[in-house]
């Protein structure tokens, strides 16, 4: 997608050549200042009922008088904010979808300035209406003609706008391969696909990349990420990137992604309704993935490792049984009383590994429980720290990404419900506060570093008729990288 910025001339929004022009109107009151033919426009539209001033309304007009551009859109944002301009562009973008627009110019009107904020949020609109998956499906229609997008401005604003619309453009390139990744089902998404994709992405963009296969993890003690490969015949594949943007003595950020291609369940097999969605269990490592893409085109002055360990999850005469016990990497023993609570297994020897890169914080991402979209639901990531600084960076991290997270508690007393009477720890707790005593499991092995988990169970995908990856949180773990740049 080509995106530019350009200052308004004398010919105003109307003089703009483009196949279709959207404009943003900030506000449920009728905006002060607006050239004659758009005010003609939307006065003419509010009077005769054709348009309600709320968020979320949008009009299409075809061949507006005084117009240069053929087509017309008009879509209604709550405020001038961020957010609320990226949600009126996505109702403005979906009323053209189809119409053979190529070339779509944007302009708000009713607000005062166009930020780098809104320059990004309409580069990730773009790629949200316009993204289709492909791979194993021939008959999805045919590639969006629209390529090119010019968001209109103040000469004040052109420079901010044009550093918004890059860094959206490479967030949004993140966005779209963590989706990909986590849309192809898992015959094809298998830990041996994460590593090819990461070879290629080392390839293009220079990282360092190592990949670990099971003799390798065997030789490091990673007794508990074994034990839940050791069903599947798909051999494990544990994926060292580096991204190297500041000094080496720089200490590094490091991301871990979770990487379950398929979740059975295994022994604790899983109910079959809806059990085709557990292809996106991989979605921590595709977010890990996707914010290296990010990373390789923003090229930011940080250091950050990609930690993602790669197997899947399945029921077999070799699979690991409940009451088994196993031994981590950091030497912590484990009782497996439901091979369904795997997620935390595999990640807990990629957190003990994260130590030897003497990180500067630490940020596992996860698919991890249930619980999390019962205490959450669809909107907000769950976010867990013991460290303060770390989570409220996070969480304006969230902020400028326009990628919610909450955070959640993680107070002692609910370790109580992981003692085991055979091993160290229990993988499990009760139903009850499902998604903080699985964040409390992980935090037994990250007393070395600062470290944050983020549950993104109830946001990495949707279900239903709009069912697909979301791509998130790469948003949020790329503004977070960009503040701590040097």
């Amino acid at each position: 997608m080509d995106f530019k910025s350009v200052a308004l001339g004398a010919g105003g929004l109307a003089g703009l050549s483009a196949d279709a022009l959207l404009v943003v109107v900030a506000g449920t009151a009728m905006p002060e200042g607006m050239e004659a033919p758009l005010a003609n426009v939307l006065r003419d539209a509010v009077k005769n009922g054709d348009l309600e001033l709320k968020a979320g309304r949008a009009l299409y007009v075809h061949r507006p008088a005084g117009l240069k551009a053929q087509r017309l859109v008009l879509a209604v944002a709550a405020d001038d904010s961020a957010k609320a301009f990226k949600a009126a562009a996505l109702a403005g973008i979906a009323s053209v979808k189809g119409l053979g627009v190529s070339h779509l110019a944007v302009a708000q009107v009713g607000a005062s300035r166009l930020t780098e904020a809104h320059a990004e949020a309409l580069a990730m609109a773009v790629s949200d209406s316009v993204y289709v998956y492909r791979h194993t499906k021939p008959s999805a229609p045919s590639a969006p003609r629209l390529s090119k997008v010019t968001l209109a401005c103040a000469k004040a604003d052109a420079t901010a706008v044009t550093v918004g619309l890059r860094r959206g453009a490479a967030v949004a390139s993140g966005v779209e391969v963590a989706r990909e990744c986590a849309n192809r089902p898992a015959n094809h998404a298998t830990p041996t696909f994460l590593a090819d994709q990461a070879k290629q992405m080392a390839k293009l963009h220079g990282f360092k990349l190592q990949v670990l296969d099971e003799a390798a993890v065997k030789k490091l003690g990673m007794g508990s990420f074994l034990a839940v490969a050791q069903g599947s015949d798909e051999p494990l594949k544990f994926i060292v990137l580096q991204y190297l943007g500041a000094a080496r003595t720089e200490a590094p950020v490091v991301l871990v992604g979770k990487g379950i291609t398929f979740d059975t369940g295994g022994i604790s097999i899983k109910p079959a309704p809806e059990m085709d969605e557990m292809k996106f269990d991989m979605s921590g490592a595709a977010s890990v993935l996707g914010t290296f893409k990010a990373l390789g085109e923003l090229k930011p002055r940080v250091n950050v490792v990609g930690l993602i360990p790669a197997c899947e999850n399945m029921p077999s005469g070799k699979a690991v049984k409940p009451g088994d016990v196993v031994r981590s990497m950091s030497g912590q023993t484990i009782e497996v009383l439901n091979t369904d609570a795997e997620g935390r297994l595999i990640l807990c020897d990629a957190l003990t590994y994260a130590e030897r890169f003497k990180p500067a914080a630490v940020i596992d991402i996860a698919t991890l429980t249930g619980a999390c979209v019962i205490a959450l639901g669809h909107h907000h990531s769950g976010l867990f720290s013991s460290d303060d600084e770390l989570a409220e960076e996070l969480l304006q991290a969230a902020k400028r990404g326009l990628d919610p997270a909450w955070r959640m508690p993680l107070d002692e007393e609910y370790a109580d419900a992981l003692k085991s009477n055979f091993a160290d720890m229990g993988n499990v707790g009760g139903r009850a506060g499902g998604s903080i005593t699985a964040a409390m499991f992980l935090k037994k092995f990250t007393a070395r570093y600062r470290w944050a988990h983020l549950d993104i169970a109830g946001t990495a995908w949707k279900s239903g008729a709009a069912k697909g990856a979301t791509g998130r949180p790469v948003p949020l773990l790329t503004h977070y990288l960009l503040s701590q740049a040097r």
